[in-house]
């Protein structure tokens, strides 16, 4: 598996702001988010969701169009595309 390599630019009291560089198959590995998030894409593409019961799910990315999700999500977030993917997520602790 290769691993997407995250990046870390703010973590203060209040936020975690994360850069995520995926190679074409990379992979967050499973996880479970710890609090709210807002990912905002850094370019079109597609990335595959993968969830703990192995059903995957393919979502279009839009650069600069973010989206929120609420602490719990538990997934795996894989690079469907041929070309290298960027994101950053940013938390709120």
């Amino acid at each position: 598996m290769t691993k997407a390599i995250p990046s870390t630019q703010v973590d203060n009291e209040t936020t975690i702001v994360t850069r995520w560089d995926f190679a074409p198959g990379a992979e967050t590995g499973v996880h479970i988010h710890g609090h709210d998030y807002c990912v905002v894409p850094l370019q079109d593409g597609v990335l595959k969701i993968v969830d703990p019961d192995g059903g995957e799910t393919l979502a279009e990315m839009h650069a600069g169009k973010s989206y929120y999700r609420s602490k719990g999500v538990h997934h795996n977030v894989i690079n469907a595309n041929d070309f290298e993917y960027s994101f950053v997520e940013i938390e709120f602790k």
